[in-house]
């Protein structure tokens, strides 16, 4: 289980979808190859949020099985986002 992180790297999430208590968030993420030059690249986090015995809200990566239509509708989304999202970028070519 995990609990809030803090990003320190800086990088902002990108767009984030959320089917109920479960959500993925696009991430760009950036790092040099091995000539030094940037490069950029995208990632996706997943996570269900939930309230503990306490009624405090916590987050895990951990799905059960009634969480997985949801699950696949938000990857599902996300992977939607970056294939358009790409191929807008090639339609000036």
């Amino acid at each position: 289980m995990k609990t809030q992180e803090i990003n320190l790297s800086g990088n902002m999430p990108e767009k984030k979808f959320r089917a109920g208590a479960i959500s993925a968030t696009v991430w760009s993420n950036k790092t040099k190859n091995k000539t030094g030059e940037e490069v950029s690249y995208k990632t996706i986090s997943m996570e269900r949020c939930y309230k503990d015995k306490e009624g405090n809200w916590k987050n895990t990566n951990s799905m059960r099985v009634n969480d997985l239509p949801k699950a696949w509708t938000v990857l599902m989304e996300a992977y939607k986002f970056l294939v358009f999202k790409e191929q807008d970028m090639f339609k000036g070519e």
